[in-house]
């Protein structure tokens, strides 16, 4: 039944289905063929199951105050101000990058929105100070996992929803290990400029830093709003997704005029066809979820991989493996839908924080999105950027790398991630 689930996922993605087709299908036919006793319907049952949580209204909220930001001047006045104090030191563009990356995320919460908010105007201007286009595309690329990792995020609420995890929590502990990849990637690109002598940038003075000060001062509360609202209880992290709907028709139509209220519907329309995507992916999770778990499958792995009494820092190393793996195949919706159950219950049993397992699955799923042979944030920068796979990713091993070792760090340091509960 393994052979059958998996083959059919392979077979289809290889002819080039998207992946919600072999998804949908894969548990339905072991349905069908190998328990004629379950009647099919009860996947329909499964999949609308999926999609019923209340926690996943955040996903569409989120998603569209990212593309009325990335359609107005939200992301080039961050960038204009972190540029500005950062810009003129070595690597200050490779440094703002990173730290746009992660101020864009803490308001997008998704790193292919990032690539494309952030991506645009960030690779011209490192462009012209002197860095090749490769470095720049995987630095662009692999910046963007810090999307995933700071709250809000996409990937954290799909755990909380598979695993009954606080979303709150999961917000909160993401900061740490948020703000450990950014000082990495700001180090690395610090080291990388010295190494091949990337010229430095021009400094600004402190009356423009004045004014683009100024003009930040707005985009910059978004994660205030956000996850100080969350932080002190004042809103739930779906609350607080839909005020940030509210802060970004505020900014973008009434303040800076940026769009015409006649173009909502436009941008609420493409809001629409990614929410639906990634609808139809969890739905589709969900059921291929049941089907693995009433085959037994998650018993059989667990009895494989984690028999005996294993200690937390061994399940949470298999745990990263599998999960890294598959969101190098997979979109990371469908890989946290899909493992968290299989995994979930040997680490609790082995002692493990469930929000720090939260933090762990979504930062392997970040790096993942970045990795080959697909990982999603690959495709988006390669249509984003125009340019062929091999060009997008011949500059990404020291990024994948160094996101490694900063994964380890997080499985080993535990309080990196609840410090702050």
């Amino acid at each position: 039944m393994i052979l059958t689930l998996v083959g059919i996922m392979f077979v289809f993605l290889m002819l080039g289905f998207p992946m919600m087709i072999p998804l949908i299908l894969a548990p339905l036919v072991v349905v069908i063929f190998f328990f004629p006793n379950v009647e099919p319907f009860f996947m329909v049952q499964q999949m609308l199951e999926g999609i019923s949580n209340y926690a996943l209204l955040a996903v569409p909220l989120f998603i569209f105050a990212a593309d009325i930001m990335s359609k107005g001047r939200t992301s080039n006045r961050l960038l204009d101000f972190i540029g500005a104090f950062v810009g003129h030191l070595r690597g200050g563009y490779a440094i703002t990058t990173a730290a746009a990356c992660a101020v864009f995320g803490s308001i997008s919460g998704s790193t292919q929105a990032t690539v494309v908010a952030i991506g645009r105007p960030m690779r011209e201007r490192l462009l012209k100070i002197g860095y090749k286009d490769s470095t720049a595309i995987a630095f662009i690329i692999n910046a963007s996992d810090v999307a995933l990792i700071i709250p809000p995020s996409i990937a954290m609420i799909i755990y909380a929803l598979t695993s009954g995890t606080s979303v709150g929590d999961l917000f909160i502990a993401g900061i740490g290990p948020g703000i450990l990849v950014l000082l990495c990637f700001a180090l690395y690109g610090y080291v990388h400029a010295k190494i091949n002598n990337i010229p430095l940038a021009e400094k600004i003075g402190w009356k423009q830093r004045g004014i683009v000060t100024y003009r930040a001062i707005l985009p910059l509360f978004f994660p205030v709003i956000i996850i100080g609202g969350i932080y002190t209880g004042l809103f739930t992290p779906t609350e607080a997704a839909a005020i940030s709907v509210l802060y970004a028709l505020l900014l973008e139509v009434v303040i800076y005029r940026s769009i015409k209220i006649m173009e909502i519907p436009k941008v609420a329309l493409s809001t629409g066809l990614v929410t639906s995507a990634v609808f139809i992916l969890v739905a589709g999770g969900q059921a291929f979820a049941w089907a693995i778990q009433f085959a037994r499958i998650p018993q059989l792995i667990t009895d494989t991989f984690l028999s005996g009494d294993p200690g937390p820092i061994y399940v949470l190393l298999i745990v990263s493996i599998f999960f890294f793996i598959g969101c190098m195949f997979v979109d990371p919706i469908v890989v946290i839908l899909i493992l968290t159950p299989i995994f979930y219950p040997a680490a609790m049993q082995a002692g493990v924080d469930p929000v720090h397992l939260g933090i762990v699955i979504t930062f392997q799923a970040a790096l993942g999105s970045a990795t080959p042979p697909f990982g999603v944030d690959i495709f988006t920068a390669s249509a984003v950027f125009n340019r062929s796979y091999m060009d997008t990713i011949r500059g990404t091993p020291p990024f994948i790398v160094m996101m490694v070792l900063i994964g380890i760090i997080v499985i080993i340091f535990e309080p990196l991630s609840l410090f702050l509960l």
